[in-house]
């Protein structure tokens, strides 16, 4: 392995990224994340997980690594039963000894959505109340973030590299850039993993349940989500949370 960068609170996140994009951006999956969870990043990184269609690769990766990395959940109070069902599931499936389930402030949601209807009036402010808030808020204590996005899902991740910063100043690692669906569904198998219920419904990308949907043959994974409006991220990874 190549020697370490300096240390990553010297370097601002936008140019500690493009560093270790340089020297690391080809790694595989599991030695990235061995690199961040084991060395760079140790007891400072955090794993956020919506234990959807394809998480279950991402938290056996890095269960391998450290099952006692934390794994941040976010419960937006609008989830399907069987994602709650799901994670729990995978935790002890997979021996994960730290899985962090955070959701909404509840006074901020009796104020902004007290009959429950901002998923349809305003998504977009939905979104920022029940999940960029909590999830700030939860990564607080870290300087270093896992995600589980891919190439393959289009829009503004096509673009994507391994690592990327936040506004925050955190880091953003995405060890499963460049994987395919073949290679998901190759390693669900080889590994046995139980896939989220919903999948067997045609649900390919999971969120809440006002705003997602079976996919349509023909369909991109991610066609699902917020159905019959121009929205295709919650905001987690757009301005709000970007760099």
């Amino acid at each position: 392995m190549s020697a370490l960068p300096p240390n990553p609170a010297q370097l601002p996140a936008a140019a500690e990224a493009a560093r270790l994009n340089e020297r690391y951006g080809e790694w595989d999956a599991a030695a990235l994340l061995d690199l961040a969870i084991g060395r760079l990043f140790a007891g400072r990184i955090a794993l956020v997980s919506s234990f959807g269609a394809e998480s279950a690769v991402l938290l056996a990766l890095a269960a391998d690594i450290d099952p006692a990395v934390p794994v941040i959940f976010l419960d937006t109070g609008k989830l399907h039963p069987e994602t709650l069902a799901y994670r729990d599931i995978l935790t002890a499936r997979l021996g994960l000894r730290d899985v962090r389930s955070v959701g909404p402030d509840a006074a901020a949601l009796a104020q902004e959505d007290p009959e429950e209807w901002l998923w349809s009036d305003d998504p977009d402010r939905c979104c920022h109340l029940r999940k960029i808030v909590p999830l700030e808020a939860a990564l607080r204590p870290f300087s270093a973030w896992i995600t589980g996005r891919k190439r393959y899902q289009g829009g503004t991740r096509g673009a994507l590299a391994a690592f990327d910063a936040d506004t925050a100043g955190r880091i953003k690692l995405n060890p499963l850039v460049a994987w395919k669906p073949a290679d998901i569904v190759a390693f669900l198998a080889a590994r046995g993993l139980p896939r989220h219920p919903l999948q067997a419904r045609n649900f390919l990308s999971i969120g809440c349940i006002p705003c997602t949907r079976a996919v349509r043959p023909g369909e991109d994974a991610r066609a699902g989500r917020w159905p019959g409006r121009a929205k295709t991220e919650c905001g987690i990874h757009l301005s709000l949370m970007s760099e």
